[in-house]
């Protein structure tokens, strides 16, 4: 049975171990900056909201796997 509070502390523990969401200013690592629109209230939440903000969340992510040091100043996690 899925058990979203189980899941979401496992991998938010695993993220905060790993300081997964933590850049460095002395950082040697080459910079990249991901913005995407900044949420605003625009009705109901509906599937265009998904579309608008995890493409970039999955950018950045991807970004930070191939060692870049990203500024990602929204995310949703």
């Amino acid at each position: 049975m899925y058990n979203p509070n189980k899941i979401e502390e496992k991998w938010q523990d695993r993220w905060d171990k790993n300081k997964v969401f933590c850049i460095k200013k002395s950082s040697n690592k080459k910079k990249y900056y991901v913005l995407e629109m900044f949420p605003y209230p625009s009705g109901n939440l509906h599937m265009g909201h998904a579309r608008n903000y995890v493409i970039g969340d999955c950018y950045a992510r991807f970004k930070r796997m191939q060692g870049f040091n990203v500024l990602y100043p929204m995310g949703y996690d």
